[in-house]
């Protein structure tokens, strides 16, 4: 995997540490000297169209909007744009030559909502949770608590919020949460959400005679663990061991574990969904059907 790939795994940012983990330091440097990664703090990177942002915002004296303030933030996202979110006054005249390379929105912003280039925090929460599709929206809200975004901060933003996408928001509220680690894991969460019958959490620990375990999503009602199989986990050899010794011995207590590739869960949802589906209605008719011993009495 090349550091420009990792980064977007990540969703857009990353640390140093996190890119050595599984990047050669050459290879980091290299990116960073070609253009291909920027840095954008002590120690940490992100993909051009970060940087690029705000040299948009600052030309059209805009601000920088939904998934692009959401990186200027410092959260990662389940796609970096394209283009550049830039948001200008309603009434602002743009020419079509200078709105070329952004994607822009209108606006009327007070200055409580400024924040250097970008939407402050309270705006680019709005924002998002409104106006991104769900599954976007709940990765920057998780990310955002990641990244010392208080939650009482955000109910209280999305209690603010009528109209469209306010029911969206709210339900996002609801489901939002630091324990899913990356973007990632919080687009998993979001297709879980959306399948009858299944009640999947984040990070809860499993305790069994045999192991202890700690899965991405883990309905424990069902009996049921989603994992998002990531690089990020599986650097070498020895940390694939430990996984696939942890989930056996899961699976020996009885637990159905499925793993998903990072490609299948951003790109391909509707089959994620289809799989999710089909084992809530396998441990159902599992828990309808008696067992040979109880028949036989």
């Amino acid at each position: 995997m090349t550091v420009v790939e990792r980064l977007v795994e990540a969703g857009g940012l990353s640390t140093r540490a996190a890119l050595l983990a599984h990047c050669d330091r050459i290879d980091i440097d290299k990116a960073l000297a070609a253009g291909e990664i920027v840095a954008v703090g002590r120690g940490r990177y992100a993909l051009p169209i970060v940087d690029e942002g705000s040299r948009k915002a600052h030309a059209l004296s805009g601000l920088l909007s939904l998934t692009s303030a959401a990186l200027h933030h410092g959260w990662e996202v389940k796609t970096a744009p394209d283009l550049p979110h830039v948001v200008v006054p309603r009434k602002r005249r743009v020419s079509s030559v200078r709105r070329t390379g952004v994607h822009l929105h209108r606006f009327d912003t007070h200055e409580d909502d400024i924040a250097d280039i970008a939407t402050g925090i309270d705006l680019t929460l709005a924002q998002c949770l409104t106006q991104l599709p769900f599954d976007e929206a709940l990765a920057v809200a998780d990310s955002a608590l990641r990244h010392d975004v208080l939650p009482a901060r955000l109910h209280r933003v999305v209690k603010s919020l009528r109209g469209p996408g306010s029911v969206q928001a709210r339900r996002v509220a609801q489901l939002a949460t630091p324990d899913s680690a990356n973007p990632f894991e919080s687009v998993l969460k979001a297709i879980a959400a959306d399948v009858e019958g299944l009640n999947a959490k984040p990070q809860v620990r499993i305790r069994t005679a045999k192991s202890t375990a700690r899965p991405d999503l883990v309905d424990a009602d069902l009996k049921v663990v989603l994992e998002a199989d990531s690089f990020e986990w599986h650097g070498d050899r020895a940390a694939l061991r430990r996984d696939a010794q942890r989930y056996n011995l899961l699976v020996v207590e009885g637990w159905l574990v499925l793993r998903f590739a990072w490609e299948d869960v951003m790109f391909d949802p509707g089959y994620v969904s289809q799989v999710l589906v089909a084992v809530v209605a396998l441990v159902q008719r599992q828990a309808e059907r008696p067992c040979s011993r109880c028949r036989a009495a």
